[in-house]
């Protein structure tokens, strides 16, 4: 049972505002001029690694950015270029709030329950409200318009719109599957966390995630709370601390609140079940955030496990050395470490597990996704093509004023879905009609 990938595509409107509390490389980068066509040629050529290691490739979409459609609702009227100088003048926070490109973060696009976990067999994404930052508050209705493109074939596949605003829920940033494979029954996880008067936000409302596994109707699903000092130390989601994959957990000592108690229900519930500890006294949860050890991707390959890591995971001395004897210990099921510079994505606090949204499929639900979002070598490169062509070389916080670069960035967008072959009345009509499902349910 393949494992389908999906990363988010960098869009040409990357840049580092500054936006997301609690994500410490987002803030400190605030106000530096970034490197769209960088960032994409970087994804891209992650995802060129996951092929390579056998692992089945998508990608979701850039989303339409500046978003002027915010801007008119906060009061700023007349033609775009209007629009978007009078906000960078006025209330340049919330004109960059419209420019983000954080929906690149696809970890946070849904939370996944596959087929094996569900009582109808079939798989479930809910697409995540991501309701505690303004910024990416307004991404669920074209990422739930794309995941309804995706995965439209309903004998397969049910993909629900996101639970209420008043409870935040990130996606898949914040959930752990274990199985001894990936078409075995699984056990979920969902982490969450709890406001307890720290500098940061949890994202994660223990509402959200319940009501995820009843809406999923997920037959063995658990609970467990994001310890609060991984959170005041700038984990602002679980998969930055805690990764699982097959019967493995890799994680942090400090990634939860009750460690012995999630410990044993793992002991319990997951056949085979294996720890790959980081001890704080080896990795203080300082080096573990900045170098983004545990926001690995964790894949299966033949010969056991495999991690993709952030060049800042090699370049931790202490975390090198760590991730060294991991490999070396015969009983650990990783056996191999694949570095990869993703630069332009950590510097606003996203690494390679923040890229990808992980969809366990069987052979026949695989061939029902809409190949127009799947990538083989020659897309890639078309991709790469593209980028280098299109995509703005640098952005600096003033040119968020700037309508040449709004035009700039909506033709290399069209020129995107252009080469996939997914004209944007498509996407539009796909949104309109999520947002008025959403709206007649409530």
């Amino acid at each position: 049972m393949p494992e389908l990938h999906l990363d988010g595509l960098v869009g040409p409107t990357h840049n580092y505002a500054g936006l997301s509390l609690g994500n410490l490389a987002a803030t400190a980068n605030q106000g530096s001029v970034s490197a769209p066509r960088a960032a994409a040629l970087q994804g891209l050529a992650k995802m060129r690694l996951m092929l390579s290691l056998g692992v089945p490739q998508g990608i979701l979409l850039p989303h339409d950015r500046p978003n002027l459609a915010l801007l008119r609702a906060m009061g700023f009227d007349g033609d775009d270029a209007r629009v978007l100088r009078a906000a960078a003048a006025e209330d340049p926070a919330l004109a960059a709030v419209a420019w983000s490109a954080s929906a690149m973060w696809t970890a946070n696009a849904a939370t996944v329950s596959p087929a094996p976990d569900t009582a109808d067999g079939r798989t479930h994404l809910s697409v995540a409200n991501l309701a505690t930052m303004a910024h990416r508050a307004l991404e669920w209705p074209q990422t739930l318009a794309q995941l309804r493109l995706l995965f439209a074939d309903r004998r397969y596949f049910a993909v629900h719109p996101p639970v209420p605003q008043g409870f935040g829920d990130e996606g898949a940033a914040n959930q752990m599957r274990f199985a001894p494979a990936h078409e075995a029954p699984g056990v979920e996880v969902l982490v969450y966390g709890v406001n307890a008067g720290g500098r940061f936000p949890a994202r994660q409302h223990p509402r959200a995630s319940a009501a995820l596994l009843r809406r999923h109707s997920v037959a063995r699903g658990h609970l467990v709370r994001q310890a609060d000092d991984a959170i005041e130390a700038g984990a602002f989601h679980n998969d930055v601390v805690a990764v699982a994959n097959g019967p493995l957990l890799f994680a942090h000592e400090q990634a939860f609140e009750d460690r012995a108690a999630v410990l044993a229900l793992l002991e319990r519930e997951v056949p085979g079940f294996v720890l790959v500890e980081a001890k704080a006294s080896e990795i203080p949860l300082a080096d573990a955030i900045q170098s983004y050890l545990f926001n690995a991707a964790l894949v299966s390959v033949d010969d056991g496990m495999a991690l993709v890591l952030p060049r800042e995971a090699r370049d931790t001395p202490n975390v090198w050395a760590f991730l060294e004897r991991v490999v070396d210990d015969p009983a650990n099921p990783i056996h191999s470490l694949h570095v990869q510079d993703l630069r332009e994505s950590m510097r606003n606090g996203g690494g390679p597990a923040c890229l990808r949204l992980r969809v366990a499929l069987e052979d026949a639900a695989l061939a029902a996704v809409d190949r127009r979002f799947l990538l083989d070598e020659a897309r890639i490169a078309a991709l790469e093509e593209l980028v280098a062509r299109r995509w703005p070389e640098r952005i600096a916080p003033h040119d968020l004023g700037n309508p040449d670069l709004m035009h700039e960035a909506r033709a290399a967008r069209a020129a995107l879905l252009d080469l996939l072959g997914i004209p944007a009345a498509e996407l539009q009509a796909a949104e309109w009609q999520a947002a008025g499902a959403l709206a007649a349910a409530a």
